[in-house]
């Protein structure tokens, strides 16, 4: 039995949600997300939240029920709050600034590196060594700061490069004389 699966999902005021044609939709506030249904699964909607339920017991059924229910979560996350990364960036002479469209950033390679903002995601940089990324889809909102960080990752000696804020680097001593 899956904890999470059992609680349905609430929907807050100002948030419509609706089922058809294999696709659950939500509308609220900051935008429209959409989610295509497992056939595993079986969603319904009541006046207070949306429930989750395996269809069948089966074993596949059982092992999408949580993860369908925290999905149909982060739908309603997303266009009520919305989702946010923030990127720190270490080193000398590195760099980042949003420039439109575009996030510039300096890296220490012989070139500039310009990373193109996808549709439907904020890139901010409050100073020039901070990436803020926002959005209401939290999968692309993750794949995005995972992009920008593969560029430099940080590495183990001086821990230059583009870290997630919170994230601990194992740091490892140097070579000894």
């Amino acid at each position: 039995m899956s904890r999470i699966g059992k609680k349905p999902v609430a929907i807050p005021a100002g948030v419509t949600a609706t089922i058809e044609g294999g696709q659950l939709s939500v509308k609220g506030p900051k935008g429209t997300l959409a989610m295509p249904l497992r056939e595993e699964i079986s969603y319904t909607l009541e006046n207070d939240g949306i429930s989750v339920q395996p269809a069948n017991k089966t074993k596949a059924a059982r092992a999408f029920w949580g993860m369908q229910r925290t999905l149909v979560q982060n739908l309603i996350t997303g266009v009520t709050e919305g989702f946010s990364k923030k990127l720190l960036i270490t080193g000398v002479g590195y760099r980042a600034n949003a420039q439109g469209k575009n996030l510039k950033l300096q890296l220490g390679y012989s070139h500039d590196v310009d990373f193109p903002v996808p549709e439907g995601i904020e890139i901010k940089t409050p100073d020039n060594t901070t990436v803020e990324i926002s959005g209401i889809d939290k999968q692309k909102v993750g794949q995005v700061a995972a992009e920008i960080r593969r560029w430099r990752k940080p590495e183990p000696y001086k821990g230059k490069g583009i870290k997630y804020d919170g994230e601990f680097i194992f740091r490892k001593e140097g070579k000894k004389k």
